[in-house]
């Protein structure tokens, strides 16, 4: 199902065994788009300190009741690793929240350790150790408070904001940014997909995009509380002429089927 952030924002969190806390944002890696995190506030439990819930522990996400239940107990977030809402999160800090639960690295790639195990201390060799950092540095985690407000650049000049985020609640990837475009006349709100960007800068709070202002403002306006169809979205594909996302995935699978 495609959501909201603003209806995810305050979705009740409940473990195996009792409420956690309600969301407070989501980070995604901004190269895949895919959500990454939960940021859980939990309120009067815990002193309202953040945690971190990976989506791969939910189980399932009942819209009706608000609330997603994960496979979690409570005594394993009390001890998952801190985090400072104030910094951004780091690989580093991305690495000890994966070997605590025993979680596979999705950045992993050559030189990396397999299922987040990570070496004793004083076993890290200076080449791993360089390793490390360079993936702090590397890391691609987004906030989507961070994101939301952040200007749009088309092809041939600036369009307006990123109001929202729509992410799809079955595979935990963001389909769309909720582009507002009220500074240019007539303005409203229009869908573009995380596919189109080309480059997103954090410098300059900017999401540059592969499309004209003309095709951007002349989009079927988005009603964000209209249920978001199929249909709709098929409007939206042919009216940027790009293949639309399910499609891709059909073809991808009937290539690698032969």
């Amino acid at each position: 199902m495609l959501t909201n952030t603003k209806d995810l924002n305050g979705l009740v969190i409940r473990a195996k065994d009792g409420e956690l806390g309600s969301i407070d944002e989501i980070y995604f890696d901004d190269q895949s788009w895919s959500v990454r995190y939960l940021t859980v506030n939990t309120d009067g439990w815990l002193g309202g300190r953040q945690v971190l819930i990976s989506p791969m522990s939910a189980s399932g996400v009942d819209w009706q009741a608000k609330r997603i239940d994960v496979g979690l107990t409570k005594a394993q977030i009390e001890n998952s690793p801190d985090i400072d809402k104030h910094k951004p999160v780091s690989r580093q800090h991305e690495a000890a929240y994966a070997t605590y639960y025993g979680l596979p690295y999705y950045w992993e790639g050559p030189g990396l350790y397999p299922m987040g195990v990570m070496p004793p201390i004083d076993e890290v060799t200076d080449e791993v150790a360089v390793n490390l950092r360079k993936q702090i540095l590397d890391s691609h985690l987004r906030s989507n408070a961070e994101v939301e407000g952040y200007y749009i650049e088309a092809s041939d000049g600036e369009i307006g904001h990123v109001d929202r985020l729509i992410l799809d609640d079955d595979s935990w990837t963001i389909r769309y940014l909720e582009v507002s475009t009220r500074n240019w006349w007539p303005g409203k709100k229009v869908l573009v997909s995380p596919a189109w960007v080309e480059k997103v800068s954090w410098e300059e709070s900017k999401v540059y995009v592969g499309i004209t202002r003309d095709a951007i403002q002349s989009c079927e306006e988005y009603v964000d509380d209209r249920p978001l169809t199929r249909e709709y979205e098929a409007r939206i594909y042919a009216h940027y002429g790009r293949t639309p996302y399910w499609l891709e995935k059909k073809s991808a699978t009937t290539v690698s089927g032969r």
